[in-house]
């Protein structure tokens, strides 16, 4: 196939569409359907203590897992009727995000894995 064709994505394979998670009091949160093999490879090295820095605690390992999870999968947050999406965007807002939200992000990205990617282990 040539440079064009995947250009207007002519041949590409269709995404998982994404699956929504509402809450009254954290937004709403849209994660993708599908997780490439790449992402998978990575996320078991970011989740393997031996691969981490000598100074990294099993919390530091914790934290990175769940934050490279919601990197790959969060498609949009939409948080107080502001829709955040973009990779950058995304990571950001995440960042500054309260305990009580983060804790709910997790309790999602589990539910997620637990529905679509079984056999991965979420943090």
């Amino acid at each position: 196939m040539g440079r064009r064709a995947r250009r207007k994505g002519l041949g590409a394979h269709e995404e998982a569409p994404g699956a929504p998670y509402i809450s009254e009091e954290h937004g709403t949160l849209i994660l993708r359907g599908a997780l490439s093999p790449k992402s998978r490879r990575e996320y078991a090295k970011v989740r393997d203590p031996s691969t981490a820095r000598a100074a990294a605690t099993t919390e530091d390992v914790w934290a990175r897992a769940s934050e490279f999870l919601f990197e790959r999968l969060a498609v949009s947050w939409t948080v107080q009727d502001v829709l955040w999406e973009g990779p950058a965007d995304l990571l950001a807002r995440y960042r500054v995000a309260t305990p009580d939200e983060r804790r709910w992000l997790r309790d999602q990205i589990r539910l997620h894995l637990a529905e679509h990617f079984p056999e991965m282990q979420a943090p």
